[in-house]
């Protein structure tokens, strides 16, 4: 039997933020987790063996972050940087949609600080580069007040349109954003949350931004659309580790994220040193997650959260995962092929259907997806045309049926007046009072008190099975050593 004192009052969810990809925050009445049968869980009781966080913690949760950063890149060699240098930090979209955004802010501003203190140079500017949404990291810029902060002429968000510059690799030549490499030298900002394991698979994650956030159209689009998830990771450390990308790379400084929140910082002259930390995180810690979402065999899925359709946030983990969790999205043998990518999508027909019976279908225990709050700016109509969806108010309804990318998603989808009434309509459709709600509560996941039930029962074997069965597979896959779990330790 589930122990109810594990179940606690809603998280409140991440607010909601003014952006052009999303409606008017005014117009988000209600939010999912506030609604009566609604509770919390704390990660840290699902799976004690959790590591302490930074943040979310106290009232100086982030001035500890900024202390604990600086003291982490002042022990990073900077004596290729000399005072009339010049450097560019480079920073990726998805790093601002963590827990509220500031910790990435808060990195970002102590790397700007410490290669100042060591290194006596002052150009020191920042280039964010962005998904497909080509004005975000503008809008995270001005948010944080990085431009302030870097100083007139500094900052720069950068899109995958932006002049390119050729990149000679060991397969050819790709094409990176010019003015990412417009300095002497690079500092690579990121972080280990993640996020589109569906894509990557946990493989060379660190390296990822190097064919994505910071590549031209024609070379990032290799990764979705030629070669597929796996397939085309090569292309990410390909561009790393040409001569021309070594000859600017000064280190990497990455947060280090789990699902309930950022427990440190790590920064590294070596970045293959970094990203098998990475993966240690990403398969122990959020590799429990996904498992334990796996367990659910029926829910109604909510979307609250800013950010675009796949990107909505539980328990550390995205929308486009969860529809993915039907299968083992870190198995590298028994799953060739996730539920969802954009690859994947190229296996089904114009009738909706795929062309081979093998094709993982999107997870069936989600009965219904309500989508209360969520951002444009990414195509999404495969969710829609796939699970049964019910958009909340006409207005956003309307800014999806505009949007390019997405004039198919209200195709498919249903307008309900209300929160309230959007969800009255889910329970009698479902029949199901399961509830999983994707709105960025920080430590925790806000659900129904009936899936807190079923969540609370499975997550010790789920914590056991990760530990003993699946680790030692997903790391003798992707040729990591065990030995990592010690280091991270120390």
């Amino acid at each position: 039997m589930a122990d109810k004192n594990l179940m606690h009052a809603p998280i409140m969810p991440i607010a909601a933020k003014p952006s052009q990809y999303g409606i008017d925050p005014a117009l988000v009445k209600k939010r999912v987790a506030e609604m009566s049968g609604m509770c919390s869980l704390k990660l840290t009781e699902l799976f004690p063996e959790l590591p302490d966080v930074i943040y979310p913690g106290g009232p100086d949760a982030l001035d500890k972050l900024y202390e604990v950063a600086k003291d982490e890149l002042r022990k990073v060699d900077m004596s290729m940087i000399k005072p009339t240098d010049s450097v560019n930090i480079l920073a990726s979209h998805h790093g601002f949609t963590l827990l509220g955004g500031q910790p990435y802010a808060i990195l970002l501003k102590a790397i700007r600080d410490i290669v100042h203190e060591k290194t006596g140079t002052d150009d020191i500017r920042l280039r964010a580069g962005v998904g497909m949404r080509f004005r975000e990291t503008e809008e995270y810029i001005k948010r944080y007040e990085l431009d302030k902060y870097f100083g007139p002429g500094k900052t720069k968000g950068v899109a995958p349109v932006d002049e390119g510059i050729p990149i000679e690799t060991e397969v050819g030549t790709l094409y990176g954003i010019k003015s990412v490499y417009d300095a002497d030298w690079i500092i690579h900002a990121h972080h280990t949350d993640v996020r589109e394991v569906h894509f990557h698979r946990q493989i060379d994650k660190a390296v990822k931004p190097f064919g994505m956030s910071y590549a031209r159209i024609e070379t990032r689009s290799t990764y979705h659309q030629n070669l597929g998830p796996r397939a085309a990771n090569f292309t990410a450390r390909a561009i790393f580790e040409s001569k021309f990308v070594q000859s600017k790379f000064a280190f990497g400084a990455f947060l280090n994220v789990g699902p309930h929140g950022v427990i440190g910082v790590d920064a590294d002259n070596d970045l293959y040193a970094i990203n098998d930390r990475a993966t240690f995180i990403g398969c122990q810690l959020y590799g429990k997650i996904m498992t334990l979402f796996g367990e659910i065999d029926e829910c109604i899925a909510v979307l609250d959260f800013p950010c675009p359709v796949p990107y909505v946030f539980s328990a550390g983990v995205i929308y486009a995962n969860f529809t993915g969790a039907n299968h083992d999205l870190y198995d590298m043998e028994g799953t060739p092929l996730p539920s969802y990518t954009w690859y994947t999508e190229a296996f089904y027909g114009k009738d909706g259907k795929p062309f081979k019976k093998d094709i993982p279908p999107l997870n069936p225990a989600i009965r219904m997806c309500v989508h209360n709050y969520a951002w444009t700016g990414y195509p999404s109509a495969f969710f829609s045309e796939h699970i049964p969806t019910v958009v909340v108010g006409q207005e956003q309804a309307d800014m999806f049926d505009m949007e390019p990318m997405n004039i198919k998603y209200m195709d498919h989808a249903v307008v309900a007046k209300t929160t309230e009434s959007a969800m009255d309509f889910a329970y009698k459709v479902t029949g199901t009072d399961k509830v999983i709600i994707f709105d960025g509560a920080m430590g925790g996941l806000n659900c129904s008190e009936s899936l807190a039930k079923l969540l609370i029962d499975r997550a010790p074997a789920v914590s056991k099975r990760v530990e003993t069965e699946l680790m030692p597979k997903w790391f003798r896959q992707r040729g990591v050593d065990m030995s990592v779990l010690e280091k991270l330790k120390h």
